[in-house]
């Protein structure tokens, strides 16, 4: 099933609906990786609120695209991880390390907003 990626201005914005197999993840990895480069996108919100569950392969893979997408150009965000998925995260010894996190969409969309200025800034 392909997972929507939609386009507000230059953030891109995926919601990830349902648990997703290793091979959607990597194809996820794939089609955002090539969105950025072909439309100028400087911030990615990635909305794992629907989850139950995030496993090994699947932070891996997170915080893959939070780099890739940094190689690329676009900052990333993390938003919507639920209390009992970040306990268990931390159980397993699972990090998003060096990738930003947010409560929410919005706070997500904030921080982008603040990254951007900052890069602006420099």
């Amino acid at each position: 099933m392909p997972i929507p990626i939609l386009q507000l201005r230059d953030t891109l914005i995926v919601t990830i609906q349902s648990e997703l197999t290793d091979a959607e993840l990597s194809q996820l990895r794939q089609d955002i990786a090539a969105r950025i480069g072909k439309r100028a996108v400087r911030g990615l919100v990635i909305d794992v609120s629907a989850l139950d569950v995030l496993d090994s392969f699947a932070s891996r893979t997170l915080v893959g695209i939070a780099k890739v997408s940094k190689l690329r150009g676009a900052h990333s965000v993390i938003v919507g991880i639920q209390p009992d998925v970040a306990y268990a995260m931390v159980q397993l010894g699972l990090t998003l390390e060096g990738t930003d996190t947010a409560l929410d969409l919005d706070e997500g969309m904030e921080l982008l907003e603040q990254r951007k200025q900052a890069r602006r800034g420099s």
